[in-house]
């Protein structure tokens, strides 16, 4: 099978080209947003083949995956006039919970009878109104890095891009009154400046920017895995964190609660319990490394790569031959 998809989520995106089929990945001269092509700091099987507009046009795609609400129009042009869930089967996967007026927010993919919406996570699908389209959940599946934690550093290690930009969204201003409990590491993209927006001494709260090949390891060293996130999906850094045997500490937001099981870790919706669990595993090593073992166990029975890669291979059975 030949399916077109869009390299929007790099992570997200090596689970699933992990699969049998072929992936047709739009690529422009710029590599911008709608034509990044082959991702170049993740390890993509030979599987996935890069296709202009114009190579597009002759192609015999089998289903179309779409991600962002004007890949319809890209599609129906670059595939020559074939229009996905009408003329190729497509599918809707929402990365994201709703923004604006949650929980009456409208999914761009609302009331269609020619395409299944498919989620990430249980509560992205309970928040968004699709109206009548057909929705499912699928959950996250993750390439397993392996057991790597040591927790060599009495640090607390946190993924977030832009946290400065974004704010409350992902409890930037939550960081202060985290990091008397420990020292944080801060990694993802443009986290420089950090800890000078949040008034902290740089010992306090460092910012990292590594290539992918080195962050798992780099994750791996700290004693804990702190996600203060208020409001998103399910960050895939969380469910990486548990699959390196990190035990977790997280704001119980969206799918949190679901994702981190009792002993993998503290899930609170109380900052003040987070820094306290913080603090305990700072002062206490094997403790960190028992919750961290709970918490392997635990991502790889429920966001393994295979039942992930199964349960996508279930639902293009269903939508191609409907």
């Amino acid at each position: 099978m030949k399916i077109l998809i869009w390299h929007v989520h790099g992570s997200w995106t090596t689970a699933f080209v992990q699969g049998p089929h072929t992936c047709l990945v739009p690529v422009l001269p710029d590599r911008g947003p709608d034509g990044r092509g082959r991702a170049e700091t993740f390890p993509w099987p030979d599987s996935v083949h890069e296709v202009t507009p114009e190579q597009l046009a002759d192609e015999d795609v089998d289903l179309v995956v779409l991600q962002r609400p004007h890949e319809e129009e890209l599609a129906r042009r670059w595939l020559g006039g074939r229009r996905p869930g009408r003329d190729v089967p497509a599918v809707y996967l929402e990365h994201n919970a709703p923004d604006g007026n949650v929980p009456d927010t409208r999914h761009p993919a609302a009331d269609r009878d020619d395409l299944v919406l498919v989620h990430v996570t249980h509560f992205n699908r309970l928040f968004w109104d699709a109206g009548s389209t057909r929705t499912t959940v699928i959950e996250h599946g993750i390439v397993d890095p392996g057991h790597r934690w040591t927790g060599e550093l009495p640090h607390a290690a946190v993924v977030v891009n832009e946290p400065v930009r974004r704010g409350r969204f992902v409890g930037t201003d939550l960081l202060p009154d985290l990091a008397a409990a420990a020292p944080l590491d801060v990694f993802g993209m443009r986290t420089e400046g950090l800890a000078g927006h949040l008034g902290l001494p740089p010992g306090r709260c460092r910012s990292h920017e590594l290539p992918q090949e080195e962050l798992h390891s780099a994750m791996a060293r700290r004693r804990c895995y702190l996600h203060p996130v208020r409001w998103t999906s399910l960050g895939l850094s969380l469910l990486e964190a548990m699959h390196l045997g990190m035990p977790v500490v997280a704001l119980a937001t969206t799918e949190v609660t679901e994702a981190v099981p009792p002993g993998a870790g503290t899930v609170s919706t109380r900052p003040e319990v987070l820094a306290e669990a913080v603090r305990a595993y700072v002062h206490e090593p094997a403790a960190a490394a028992e919750d961290g073992e709970r918490a392997r166990r635990a991502a790889l029975n429920r966001y393994g790569l295979k039942p992930f890669l199964h349960s996508w291979e279930q639902l293009f059975e269903e939508v191609t031959h409907a």
